[in-house]
């Protein structure tokens, strides 16, 4: 089972709880902010996929596995839950819905669509296995050797949540051996012939281009009952650049479907 945290509804409701899966080189603790905005009226889940974070590792990193480990998730709680994801976490999150829909209330995919990318984040990997753990690991020192890996500051933060300084030796919570052999699959999107019939949002960043104007038609093809919204001023990561309108965005989706 997959690591979970739960924030309880400050004023608990019937809404469905929501479940946030996270993307690549995540975790749930990149979404703890949003997970708190979020639970005014419903309990919100937010996990470790596997091979990253606290959850266990497994040989495997295909989408049929992440949407078996959300299922269990959705089992476990006993009745359909909304679920949000994010890049990766949005195609595992979409896999779940087309492959068994009677788990997922609503769907939020944030900035993905389902189809094959072609960019290789190995790199990426690449560059933390490359960092220097030698002493001292504070967080300056850490930015300043990774600062020569990797020059975007963003991406350097969020690539060091992922960093245990504090164990003995350092380690960090992604399997990298198993996500660079799957990256393939990652950046890929599997061949499904299912349907989802759920109230979906495709949530971008208004600066990213993974959701395009020529994936709709293949959107709407898997999700017919699809709306599209964009986020002013925000890249890929559309929740770290504007969490405040992320969140207003997403509840809104929520409490208008249930209402509707």
């Amino acid at each position: 089972m997959l690591a979970t945290t739960r924030f309880a509804a400050r004023t608990p409701s019937a809404q469905p709880p929501l479940m946030i899966v996270h993307g690549l080189f995540g975790s749930a603790r990149n979404w703890a902010g949003i997970a708190r905005t979020l639970s005014g009226t419903r309990d919100v889940l937010t996990l470790d996929q596997r091979n990253h974070g606290e959850s266990p590792w497994f040989p495997t990193h295909s989408y049929a596995d992440m949407a078996d480990d959300l299922a269990a998730i959705t089992d476990r709680e006993g009745r359909m839950m909304d679920v949000l994801g994010h890049s990766m976490g949005g195609k595992a999150a979409m896999v779940l819905a087309l492959t068994r829909p009677g788990l997922v209330d609503r769907l939020i995919v944030a900035d993905i669509a389902p189809v094959a990318y072609t960019h290789d984040n190995t790199v990426h990997i690449d560059a933390m296995r490359a960092l220097d753990l030698s002493p001292p690991l504070t967080r300056a020192e850490l930015d300043r050797r990774m600062s020569v890996l990797e020059p975007d500051p963003g991406l350097r933060a969020f690539f060091l949540q992922s960093l245990d300084a504090r164990a003995d030796p350092p380690r960090w919570r992604l399997n990298f051996d198993v996500l660079a052999a799957f990256m393939p699959q990652i950046t890929g999107w599997p061949e499904i012939a299912g349907r989802f019939d759920g109230r979906t949002l495709f949530l971008s960043g208004a600066l990213s281009h993974y959701v395009l104007p020529e994936h709709r038609e293949h959107i709407r093809a898997l999700f017919p009952h699809s709306r599209f919204a964009k986020l002013p001023d925000a890249g890929h990561w559309l929740h770290a650049d504007q969490p405040k309108g992320f969140a207003e965005t997403v509840e809104v989706f929520l409490t208008g479907a249930h209402q509707a």
